[in-house]
């Protein structure tokens, strides 16, 4: 093709994948099936605490080599700021992809128009409803108890 090389289409999956599950395997897997290369963004300790009121199980640098081996896991980043538009400045991603369970929420409805103004296009997944860290959490918590 006289040297010029097809554009890449660049996903970006975001996650805590704090005890790392199906519903994880699940929403990577269809993301890397929609894009070229797959960026795995783990959100850090401190964003977890800031945004969910939570310390993760897994430490960061343990959840980062967990999805960093994954073989359609292209790359990892970890989530270190709350905007994913600041994320997006700095990894320029064509698609963010998205567990359904922000669908049409306050937080999922900003996140679509601010991607759009940049050209980034928000694609939602099924949630896997069997198994959720919450659940796995509380399984913790009550064997620990």
């Amino acid at each position: 093709m006289n040297g010029e090389t097809m554009p890449r289409r660049v996903g970006y999956a975001a996650g805590a994948f704090d005890l790392f599950h199906i519903g994880h395997l699940n929403i990577l897997k269809h993301a890397k099936s929609q894009c070229d290369h797959l960026i795995a963004g783990v959100v850090s300790d401190e964003m977890l605490r800031l945004t969910k009121g939570i310390d993760p199980v897994v430490p960061l640098a343990e959840r980062l080599e967990i999805v960093r081996h994954i073989s359609f896991v292209d790359e990892v980043h970890a989530e270190t700021v709350p905007d994913k538009l600041d994320t997006w400045r700095e990894l320029h991603f064509d698609v963010f992809f998205k567990g359904d369970d922000w669908r049409g929420t306050a937080k999922g409805l900003r996140l679509e128009r601010e991607f759009a103004e940049v050209g980034v296009e928000v694609v939602y997944f099924p949630y896997t409803v069997s198994t959720s860290s919450t659940q796995l959490r509380a399984a913790l918590a009550a064997l620990t108890g």
